[in-house]
């Protein structure tokens, strides 16, 4: 089951990179929620290429088939599978470097797993292909938030070391959905064009951090000890490749403050319990304190670079060297932006349904 991830509301991820369709499937998903074709098609839409100077030639329809679970326009309760053909595959490039472990890939140790069957085209199943499966499932997790009034947004923070001013949850939703960065600050996001256009002609690729907000979540979500709330997020997180670090609130500034300085202090205000900060990030003792969530994931650099690197030729045994070629991204952030508020999403609905928030039945 290491390809499933969920309890009430559970994703199954299937397919390759380089295969002919990725998919998931859907269990769980209440009856009755309307769902349309364009629906998951606008949310796969703003994780294809070609958004940005950032993004791969690879350039896929990504083309949303509904298969099962929902009739009429809406889910009926059984389980819900999405597709999407791979259309535009050339292995040629992955042909030429078969045998060679790729730097910063999953070649070697999916190698040894798999007793060497694993599909190294592209990455198989450790591709960042896969990660439109895991938006296809967000948006169907999405329209069941939207039902108890949960909104998820998430943003570019930052993209090789130049970060985006901080600012309002609605100016981020403002400003970061028309931006081809997905960030909200104009002046960050041109000065991260640059830097990336220069990375480029290099051969070379960048990292950053996006910022995941969950708005209008109900208190008392997640299942301590275990299932807390930021563990199983940190989790499906950890899922989506190249990411290296989650942190929530404060983060790892919160181990450079003192007591005072980092409790988030209790008040009322409009007839409600709330903090007047928020370094917790919305999550205390595993469980969502009605705070905005607020959680940053680091993403590493691509590691498909033009860079002639160090590695060893597997069949032979032997050290050598390795450019890989092929079309990639130069840095995938704006391009996970939508996968992070997908899986944020997957997970609050688990949960959600777990506490019984969200009925069986959407009417």
């Amino acid at each position: 089951m290491e390809n499933s991830i969920g309890k009430m509301l559970a994703i199954t991820s299937f397919g390759e990179s380089h295969g002919p369709c990725v998919g998931v499937v859907i269990d769980g998903c209440p009856a009755g929620l309307p769902v349309s074709g364009a629906d998951i098609q606008s949310e796969v839409n703003r994780r294809r290429a070609g958004g940005s100077s950032a993004s791969t030639s690879r350039l896929e329809k990504d083309k949303v088939e509904i298969l099962s679970g929902v009739s009429n326009g809406f889910t009926t309760g059984a389980p819900v599978c999405l597709l999407i053909r791979n259309e535009d595959v050339d292995d040629a490039a992955y042909e030429e470097i078969r045998s060679k472990l790729r730097p910063g890939h999953a070649d070697y140790p999916a190698y040894v797993k798999y007793g060497g069957f694993n599909d190294w085209r592209g990455g198989g199943k450790f591709s960042g292909r896969m990660t439109a499966t895991f938006v296809m499932a967000g948006a169907i997790a999405k329209k069941l938030l939207a039902v108890i009034g949960v909104e998820i947004i998430a943003h570019t923070a930052e993209i090789g070391g130049i970060a985006a001013e901080a600012m309002s949850y609605q100016e981020i939703k403002k400003k970061a959905t028309k931006d081809s960065l997905c960030c909200a600050d104009p002046k960050a996001s041109q000065a991260m064009t640059e830097l990336i256009n220069r990375t480029k002609e290099s051969g070379d690729s960048l990292g950053g951090v996006i910022e995941g907000i969950a708005l209008n979540v109900p208190v008392g979500l997640g299942e301590p000890l275990f299932d807390n709330l930021d563990g199983d997020l940190a989790k499906a997180l950890f899922a989506i490749p190249a990411v290296k670090g989650v942190e929530f609130g404060a983060g790892f500034a919160a181990a450079r403050k003192k007591g005072s300085e980092n409790n988030d202090p209790f008040i009322i205000k409009d007839g409600k319990i709330m903090t007047g900060t928020n370094n917790a990030g919305g999550i205390l003792g595993g469980m969502s304190n009605g705070m905005p969530l607020i959680v940053r994931v680091a993403v590493k650099p691509v590691s498909s670079i033009g860079i002639e690197q160090q590695t060893v030729d597997i069949e032979k045994m032997k050290e050598t060297v390795i450019k890989v070629g092929g079309r990639h991204d130069v840095c995938i952030v704006p391009r996970a932006v939508p996968v992070v508020e997908a899986m944020m999403a997957v997970t609050l609905c688990d949960f959600a349904m777990r506490a019984g928030l969200i009925p069986r039945v959407i009417r």
